[in-house]
């Protein structure tokens, strides 16, 4: 159960958070929410997907990381194995929210059910003064592009659908010891139907800087084999 609340130096001066990867901080996770902005950074490593919405109309995407619930198959035991995490990961357990007068002024907030959350040890949020320290000062730089992506996220779905370039993915998954993962619920961009886009739709779409983040997601996808050879090598290993 997550228990948001803001955060406050009045109520949260010793608050400490764990910054350690692994299963135990909640890590262990199949996907993530991922954002247009980064997709230049997650695609060089993850496969890029996408979901229909459950809290609006219209798509998310995802960062994916396993094949099945509970799985992360970049996580090796305390360390997470590739060279950059999606902000969705890096900024727990923090969120942005809306401040209580009903302003669009966003604010820091903090899930204190998140096993990330310390007693007596971990990084501190804030300092002896009750300053923000570096780490929140970096996590709120974070949140906050993570929350201009979020925004800026829904005109790129929005034209993608318009354009029918999403493509419902079924793939099963064989790995070496002859079991099958099915992974289903998913989409991805459809390279063969934005070729097939005329000049004024890519024009659109190019003047909406949606062309490359579009491609980043189709690239991403070259990512799936060595998604399948990481978990390949965990049967191998034990």
């Amino acid at each position: 159960m997550a228990n948001h609340t803001l955060l406050t130096i009045e109520d949260h001066r010793d608050l400490r958070v764990h910054t350690q990867r692994g299963a135990a901080f909640g890590d262990d996770v199949m996907s993530c929410i991922t954002v247009p902005d980064e997709f230049r950074r997650v695609q060089n490593l993850y496969p890029i997907l996408f979901q229909r919405g459950r809290e609006r109309d219209g798509f998310n995407a995802v960062a994916l990381f396993g094949f099945e619930e509970g799985e992360n198959l970049f996580l090796d035991g305390g360390r997470w194995d590739a060279a950059y995490r999606p902000l969705a990961m890096e900024i727990q357990p923090f969120l942005i929210g809306g401040a209580a007068s009903g302003s669009d002024a966003k604010q820091v907030h903090v899930d204190l059910d998140s096993p990330r959350i310390a007693a007596g040890e971990g990084v501190r949020v804030f300092d002896e003064f009750g300053r923000p320290t570096p780490y929140l000062d970096a996590v709120a730089e974070q949140l906050g592009s993570l929350d201009i992506g979020y925004q800026r996220a829904a005109d790129f779905f929005a034209a993608l659908d318009r354009f029918d370039l999403f493509e419902p993915l079924t793939l099963e998954v064989t790995l070496e010891d002859g079991s099958t993962n099915r992974l289903v619920g998913f989409h991805v961009v459809d390279e063969e139907k934005v070729r097939a886009l005329d000049s004024t739709a890519l024009g659109e779409l190019h003047q909406a800087g949606h062309l490359m983040p579009m491609f980043m997601a189709i690239a991403s996808l070259a990512n799936l084999g060595a998604l399948i050879e990481r978990r390949n090598r965990r049967l191998r290993h034990g």
